[in-house]
């Protein structure tokens, strides 16, 4: 990389607990990956794996949240695996990081099973918008591999009865479910808004594996308080604040 601070950025995530380090130009995680790691729930001792890991955002902030845990993180992008397992020393989390396509996944990585799989595929299809200039963005938010394949590899990877959960655009969740199949039941999904009376923004699905529980659509995760914006300041409402700054769970399981 040269210089080890050229072109990134050293960002705080929950609330200072985990220093990050990012593309100043690309993909840059914000609090997708944060709700993403807060809906997992996760044991110690058990295994998880994040399809699509990025700098590592997601799988770092539930190792804060949750020690003991094995983790292993897959990327496509060596530049941003790199990132990942930087981000993962510096930070003292253990976090094993594959490098290649989830389609093509290496040896090692397939021969493992987890109890937890966690992914915050691209937002958008390839014939969606405008493709970006910057060759890690479009990765990033525009998918090679379709839902289906981001599925069918996490499902593959879990132990029977072992959770999936992803975040997604909520225009986007009839997409989810339709890349499930038998494989995978006792839905649970939590639509996210950015304000009370607000369409949801986001949706964070959770199945499991040879599970057969009935669909639940839960209430909505609100972000912020009030109609609207009105001042340059946080806003957020207490459950979000307790996500964004302390690492709370957020209740999307079976209990």
């Amino acid at each position: 990389m040269g210089d080890e601070t050229a072109g990134l950025t050293r960002d705080a995530f929950l609330g200072g607990q985990l220093q990050i380090w990012q593309p100043k130009a690309g993909y840059r995680a914000g609090i997708d990956p944060v709700l993403l790691a807060a809906s997992v729930s996760a044991l110690p001792g058990q295994a998880v794996l994040e399809l699509g890991c990025g700098v590592g955002v997601a799988s770092l902030c539930l190792q804060r949240r949750i020690n003991g845990l094995t983790a292993a993180g897959l990327e496509l992008q060596p530049e941003y695996a790199e990132l990942a397992s930087r981000n993962a020393a510096e930070n003292k989390i253990k976090l094993q990081v594959f490098t290649g396509d989830l389609r093509a996944a290496p040896v090692e990585l397939r021969a493992r099973s987890f109890d937890h799989v966690f992914a915050n595929p691209p937002y958008f299809g390839l014939a969606a918008g405008t493709p970006s200039r910057d060759t890690g963005r479009e990765r990033a938010v525009r998918e090679a591999a379709s839902l289906s394949d981001w599925v069918d590899v996490a499902i593959r990877r879990l132990s029977p009865k072992g959770s999936l959960t992803i975040i997604q655009r909520a225009d986007r969740l009839a997409d989810v479910l339709k890349a499930c199949d038998h494989r995978l039941g006792s839905f649970r999904v939590l639509p996210v808004a950015p304000r009370a009376g607000r369409d949801a923004q986001l949706v964070i699905v959770k199945a499991r594996k040879g599970a057969r529980g009935a669909f639940r659509l839960l209430a909505p995760l609100v972000l912020h308080r009030g109609e609207r914006h009105v001042a340059d300041a946080e806003s957020y409402t207490d459950d979000a604040q307790k996500v964004f700054r302390d690492g709370a769970q957020l209740q999307v399981d079976w209990r």
